[in-house]
């Protein structure tokens, strides 16, 4: 009896695949979730407060929504002195968001760009580059044949490229794409994500070529950036 007690109990405790894929749907088909979740593909920390004026829903709400969110592993919670910072918990999260996006935006007519000039030109879509130049970028390496299956992986000639550029290349791992084609949500083309795209972003950061701007998701390219963008992919960013 007592064996038969405790396999019934193991029962219970295993979830349908069913039941977790609605719980991981229900917790993206609010609205105002919606909002936080993509206020935080910036690959910043929020506080509470600022993520409820983002979403444009009281602090008390918001909490809410962020401990469902945190509850499903969304999102993680940091502590640091007194306040606490919201963030996506992992870049497997993101990746799904960017996945969502595409569906979500597939078909239906482009929408009116009120994105701002220095955004649309260049900005961090969680942890790689995006904007007009990241889309010119993805174009370049596929047009060059650096990029395979349709930019998920990366040639033998790309990465010799890169290594000659000085940009380490990541090794594959199954805890995230190495390479993927990212919608871009201001200019409806693809931009280079995964794990390839944010290497790149970091490459150019440490050629100095790029900075980020502290406060928002700008990216700022300095006159070397421009010189070896124009040089090394034929990109004139400004």
């Amino acid at each position: 009896m007592a064996l038969r007690s405790e396999k019934n109990a193991e029962a219970q405790e295993i979830c349908p695949p069913e039941d977790l894929l609605a719980a991981t749907a229900a917790i993206m088909a609010d609205k105002s979730r919606a909002r936080m979740l993509c206020v935080l593909m910036d690959g910043r920390a929020w506080t509470a407060t600022e993520l409820s004026a983002a979403a444009d829903i009281s602090p008390s709400t918001a909490s809410a929504h962020l401990a469902k969110l945190t509850a499903q592993r969304f999102v993680v919670c940091l502590a640091q002195g007194r306040h606490r910072y919201y963030r996506l918990s992992s870049a497997a999260v993101a990746d799904l968001l960017e996945r969502l996006m595409e569906i979500a935006w597939a078909g239906h007519a482009a929408p009116r760009i009120t994105t701002p000039e220095h955004l649309r030109r260049a900005r961090t879509c969680y942890d790689h580059l995006a904007g007009e130049v990241a889309v010119t970028l993805y174009q370049r390496l596929t047009e060059r044949g650096w990029l395979t299956g349709e930019g998920s992986g990366l040639s033998a000639q790309g990465g010799i490229a890169l290594a000659a550029l000085g940009i380490a290349v990541p090794s594959a791992g199954i805890r995230r794409k190495f390479s993927c084609a990212c919608l871009d949500w201001s200019e409806r083309r693809y931009h280079l994500g995964g794990a390839l795209g944010a290497a790149l972003l970091s490459g150019f950061e440490q050629l100095r070529w790029m900075e980020k701007d502290i406060g928002s998701r700008c990216i700022h390219i300095t006159a070397k950036g421009a010189k070896g963008l124009k040089q090394h992919f034929d990109i004139q960013p400004v």
